[in-house]
């Protein structure tokens, strides 16, 4: 290339950088302002009827795992926020683990079908997602309630002789995130699967592999993008949920979306609801750095074999 073409493409693309540049700035400021703001105030000190003092103050991110005694002031161990970060956690693993056991089976089911079928398939799939979150979340309280669906059932059939609580726990949590945060999953496995080379699984059964081997060595190493993917979008929203966990686990099984928002309004302590939020950022920007390095890995272990 010579020197004149160099200059021609140098200045083309720094004209590209300057036409695009006012809606990278906005978007930057959109981005990153209000996160801006959520760490400033995590570091002051907290107003006496909420909003902060603007005085620097370390308490914010101390109170994410101590609590001071009202009496002399001295630290002890935050039992009730470690209680609720290892729910959030523990929910949103077990959210997880369940989609993609549902996912799964649903996505290859898709996938293998003929090419005809599978819009249909994908349409009832994202059909959810018409419908506003909290609309669902309430459905499934209405299948889990006293007088909901189950329980008529069982009463009718006379398998049991009183309503069985199935709300306002752990449990109930678990089944409407699980049924929200479906989708986010199904849909990344069946993009990885549709690209699937079936004739792999004549291959691995010619080499006499049981059907296990074959899921273990053959399916799941190919379409980890893709599990990896869904995990990710399952696992993140999870975290921070909010709607569901209240409407289904009530006021007793709060997660941390739910604590962060007390904090912010009758708890009225900003800095500990900013510190909570950015603590949050923290662990979703480790995950979605995990997402980046395995789907690395994947394709460097793919281009090898």
């Amino acid at each position: 290339m010579s020197a004149a073409e160099t200059r021609q493409a140098q200045r083309a693309t720094r004209n590209g950088w300057l036409l695009s540049a006012p809606a990278l700035i906005l978007l930057f400021a959109a981005a990153s302002g209000p996160l801006l703001i959520v760490l400033v105030y995590s570091f002051l000190e907290k107003g006496q009827y909420g909003n902060v003092v603007w005085n620097f103050d370390l308490n914010g991110w101390i109170g994410i795992l101590y609590t001071r005694d009202i009496f002399d002031e001295t630290l002890k161990l935050a039992d009730a926020h470690l209680t609720i970060f290892w729910r959030s956690v523990k929910l949103s693993l077990a959210t997880t683990v369940i989609t993609f056991a549902l996912g799964f089976p649903t996505a290859w089911f898709i996938a293998t079908r003929p090419p005809s079928e599978r819009a249909g398939w994908l349409f009832l799939i994202t059909i959810p997602f018409w419908t506003n979150l909290l609309i669902r979340t309430f459905a499934i309280g209405e299948i889990l309630r006293s007088e909901g669906i189950i329980n008529s059932v069982l009463l009718w059939l006379g398998v049991i002789e009183a309503p069985i609580q199935m709300l306002y726990n752990d449990g109930a949590v678990l089944v409407g995130m699980a049924y929200v945060y479906l989708p986010l999953m199904v849909l990344p496995l069946f993009s990885a699967i549709e690209r699937f080379d079936m004739r792999l699984l004549e291959a691995g059964y010619d080499l006499y592999a049981s059907r296990m081997q074959v899921l273990r060595h053959v399916i799941l190493p190919i379409v980890r993008p893709g599990i990896v993917a869904g995990s990710i979008l399952v696992f993140v929203p999870s975290l921070g949920a909010y709607v569901t966990p209240r409407v289904l686990g009530g006021g007793k099984n709060m997660m941390i979306g739910n604590f962060i928002e007390l904090q912010f309004g009758q708890g009225r302590n900003w800095p500990l609801g900013a510190a909570l939020s950015m603590t949050l950022l923290i662990v979703v920007t480790v995950a979605l750095l995990f997402y980046v390095r395995a789907i690395n890995r994947g394709g460097a272990g793919g281009g090898h074999g």
